[in-house]
């Protein structure tokens, strides 16, 4: 591999990510905005950033860029990823770029890309233009030119408006007194935290509010199970009546019920279905393939049209403005709103449950209980393996016989009358990602997850 080519390694399906200043330095940022802006070829964006060490000087690099290309620069200091794009939408601008790794360590940074309305620009809708543009630039080749007249830079806070849109998803005069563990991870959601709460009635106990970019309690990503203890035991020592986490940048929230615990995001997306249908009834619901029946019963119970959408932010972005969606919503906790503008939201999603606790009177462990007894699953493993393709062939001839029905949506989704399994390919790893549910049978469940895993190591160990 080439120097050029490693440097532009760090350019992904949907964003950009790479160790600090090995795969991103401040030199990279700036030749990176220059090439956004001769791709979208934008009057005014918006540029925000996270709290990690590395993120003012990229960001300032990158706005350099910019303004140098003639664009016009909306800076609106640190943030999460979500206010980027609320900005983007709200604002009316041309796009925006935020500077985030997300939840990877604090010795990587990186960059998410919008166009405008907040429409993600992704691998096969222009990064990859970006990028080709980049590795020619530190081939040496002239390939952009000042403008004539440089782009300024304007500093906007946008907290308030933010917050204020974010209160406009719950009837305040529903809401009663709730007591809410809130771990921000030494992220960027402590700050937002700490503004929502003066409108709510909720008394929020917060968890490393401060946002620290050098990560004193390691990678804040609340899908690994060794990083829920702290909000688990924080739920259990206050009483409180729920818990919510968040990783870096926010754009996932992570619930933990009245007992500490974990919820899986699978429930979630059916349960922020019905309240989206309650409120456009008869409305699209977008969701991804990997776990689907109870997303589909619920949606359809409530008069919804379920459509099930290749995994990925770009792609069920793309599917809810086809479809008109209400609400889109992925099992990794990414949850979307055609109000705002079809974009993820870490914060939305956490509101929409607390109004419908104190509406319903239910605690989070009875809303969503009764649905994970319906459909239990095993929650995704990843396989590590030297062949996946061979494992995945395996696992079709295996059950041919069987003859389940077959989708290939996103990888393989086998489905039987009483349970069903999905296995995908990662894009950037040899991992195989494995999802199992079951129809109200929890030793079927761990039956076939052994079946299935012990058939997909064998077939791909690659001859070890």
């Amino acid at each position: 591999m080439s120097e050029i080519d490693r440097r532009l390694a760090g350019f992904k399906a949907y964003d950009l990510r790479g160790k600090v200043p090995d795969e991103l330095d401040e030199e990279m940022a700036g030749l990176i905005g220059r090439a956004y802006a001769r791709f979208l070829a934008p009057k005014k964006v918006v540029v925000g950033r996270d709290m990690r060490l590395s993120g003012a000087a990229l960001t300032d690099s990158l706005i350099a860029g910019l303004t140098a290309s003639g664009v016009n620069v909306v800076d609106i200091g640190e943030v999460g990823t979500e206010q980027v794009y609320f900005a983007t939408f709200s604002l009316a601008l041309d796009g925006g770029i935020m500077v985030t790794a997300s939840h990877n360590p604090a010795e990587y940074n990186g960059m998410k890309f919008v166009r405008e309305k907040a429409v993600p620009i992704s691998g096969d809708t222009g990064l990859m233009q970006i990028r080709d543009m980049v590795g020619t630039a530190l081939g040496g080749e002239e390939v952009f030119q000042d403008a004539q007249v440089p782009g300024s830079v304007e500093h906007v806070d946008i907290a308030s408006a933010y917050v204020d849109h974010l209160l406009s998803y719950v009837d305040q005069r529903k809401l009663t007194p709730l007591r809410i563990v809130a771990n921000g991870g030494d992220g960027m959601a402590g700050p937002v935290i700490e503004r929502l709460r003066a409108h709510l009635p909720f008394e929020i106990i917060p968890l490393f509010p401060e946002p620290d970019g050098s990560f004193p309690r390691g990678v804040p990503n609340p899908l690994l199970p060794e990083k829920r203890a702290a909000t688990a035991e924080a739920v259990l020592a206050n009483e409180a009546d729920f818990g919510l986490a968040w990783d870096g940048d926010f754009d996932r929230c992570f619930f933990f019920d009245e007992r500490g615990e974990f919820v899986e995001g699978y429930y979630l997306v059916g349960l922020l279905a019905e309240q989206a249908l309650r409120r456009r009834p008869g409305a699209a619901i977008v969701h991804d393939p990997r776990l689907v029946w109870n997303t589909v019963e619920l949606v359809e119970a409530a008069g919804g049209r379920p459509v099930a959408n290749k995994s990925g932010h770009a792609f069920i972005k793309a599917r809810m403005r086809q479809e008109e969606a209400a609400y889109g919503g992925e099992m990794s906790a990414h949850h979307y709103f055609a109000d705002f503008s079809y974009a993820d939201s870490g914060m939305i999603p956490w509101l929409l449950v607390a109004e419908l606790i104190c509406a319903s009177g239910k605690t989070l462990s009875e809303l969503v209980g009764e649905r994970v007894a319906r459909y239990p699953v095993s929650g995704e493993i990843n396989l590590e393996l030297a062949d996946p393709a061979a494992a995945l062939a395996a696992l079709r001839q295996h059950y041919a016989s069987d003859d389940p029905a077959i989708d290939e949506i996103d990888g393989v989704s086998l489905e039987f009358a009483r349970w069903r399994v999905n296995v995908r390919m990662s894009n950037t790893e040899p991992v195989l990602r494995v999802n199992i549910e079951t129809r109200a049978d929890q030793d079927l469940l761990h039956e076939k997850t052994d079946e299935v895993l012990a058939l997909l190591r064998q077939a791909g160990s690659g001859g070890e």
